[in-house]
């Protein structure tokens, strides 16, 4: 029921009310009038009863106004209680929804009963669900996207940057990095790769080092000797390189082996390497290239996404659609994943609610509080005014029959 309605319904019962009072009133004047010139008895319980039932209307219509405003527009003391009463009212109305519904003992229940892991599951299985949460999350970021400056943004990485590499020792790194692919034995491949190319090198050059044996021979050597000893020198470099190729345990791979890991530990433990690192990270990390750097870093990750958020079957929303049909299933079946779900939503609850218990008392306290005088007694009138009516109704009703009682028994036994 709507307030206009509430408000036709307090004129009708109010009619009711003040219309039984007026033909009490009328019953009065008319009995006063028979009984000077009409002995009979009845007349006189008759005026007995209206004349109580007047002064009973009156004494309940004075109380019920006076809840809700000045009876006649006088400022008689204690009248208008709720608009002279309606921080006290505030105050109180907050400390009883506190003290009687938002106590520990009556929220627990209410929260044991709490499960919404299953309802967001089911939720969240639903296409439209997802395309809405995608939809909604999209419109989020982009908007936060917009509305970043390129250049603080920008600043704020090149700063992050600076502060990182300023306390990393880019010797020991990359020193750390050899010793792992040393213990990964991941540089025998890069040994392997090498000796093939070495020695396709040699065979696919022999002519080459024919001329350089011949370049470096006497006159006096006929070419033919050159020739065959450029073809043993080119054919026992390919041999030695195949076998270093082919040969896992090679004494040759056994000593790159060891050199490389001196070279690492070196890295780490040398002073030198660390101030030649420094100088090569101050030369590539200059303010002004670091800026650079961390700008076009910005501006490509805002492209990307931007534009992966702006189309409707992105790889992006595509993932976030995948991750999103794996955990509303995982959500439905995995009833580990449900309880950890659920406890963790009943205990945050529960501590928020007894932890601003407080707030919602001075909400109501201060909403009430704020409300005009006016317009609270308005509103608590539509609310129980009709029940007040019947107060006046009964009023007029046990004043008229209180009033023929005393009639009687002072007719009777006086």
């Amino acid at each position: 029921m709507n307030d206009e309605a509430k408000r036709k319904q307090l004129r009708k019962y109010k009619a009711f009310a003040t219309g039984l009072f007026v033909l009490m009133a009328v019953i009065f004047i008319v009995t006063t009038i028979l009984q000077k010139s009409n002995n009979s008895h009845w007349i006189g319980y008759v005026r007995a009863f209206a004349e109580a039932a007047m002064v009973g209307a009156l004494a309940d219509w004075f109380a019920v106004t006076a809840l809700f405003r000045h009876p006649l527009g006088l400022p008689i003391p204690h009248t208008n209680l709720i608009e002279n009463s309606k921080q006290r009212l505030g105050d109180n109305l907050g400390s009883f929804v506190v003290g009687n519904f938002l106590s520990p003992q009556n929220i627990r229940p209410y929260i044991q009963k709490l499960k919404v892991s299953n309802f967001v599951g089911e939720w969240l299985a639903k296409e439209k669900s997802q395309e809405i949460l995608i939809k909604n999350l999209s419109d989020i970021v982009l908007d936060i996207l917009n509305k970043l400056d390129n250049s603080t943004v920008s600043q704020f990485i090149s700063k992050k940057v600076s502060e990182m590499t300023d306390d990393i020792k880019l010797n020991k790194v990359v020193g750390n990095g050899i010793g792992y692919i040393l213990e990964k034995n991941d540089h025998q491949r890069i040994i392997t790769n090498l000796s093939k190319q070495i020695k396709e090198y040699i065979i696919e050059n022999d002519e080459m080092i024919q001329e350089r044996v011949k370049k470096g021979s006497y006159s006096f050597i006929p070419s033919f000797v050159d020739n065959k000893i450029a073809d043993k020198i080119t054919d026992g470099l390919s041999d030695f390189f195949k076998e270093i190729e082919e040969d896992p345990q090679h004494e040759v791979r056994e000593l790159i082996t060891q050199k490389i890991y001196e070279f690492s530990v070196d890295l780490k433990e040398d002073p030198k390497w660390d101030e030649e690192f420094k100088t090569i990270k101050n030369g590539l990390l200059k303010n002004d290239k670091l800026d650079e750097y961390s700008n076009d870093i910005w501006v490509s990750i805002k492209k990307t996404l931007m534009k992966e958020l702006q189309e409707e079957h992105s790889a992006l929303k595509n993932y976030l659609s995948k991750n999103l049909n794996e955990f509303a299933q995982n959500l439905k079946t995995d009833e580990n994943l449900q309880n950890k779900i659920d406890h963790w939503v009943r205990v945050t609850a529960y501590k928020y609610i007894l932890k601003n218990t407080h707030q919602f008392g001075n909400l109501i306290s201060t909403t009430v509080g704020n409300w005009q005088g006016k317009e609270l007694s308005e509103k608590l009138e539509l609310e129980v005014g009709k029940d007040l009516q019947f107060i006046r109704v009964n009023g007029t009703l046990v004043g008229g029959l209180v009033g023929l009682i005393i009639y009687t028994i002072a007719h009777f036994f006086i």
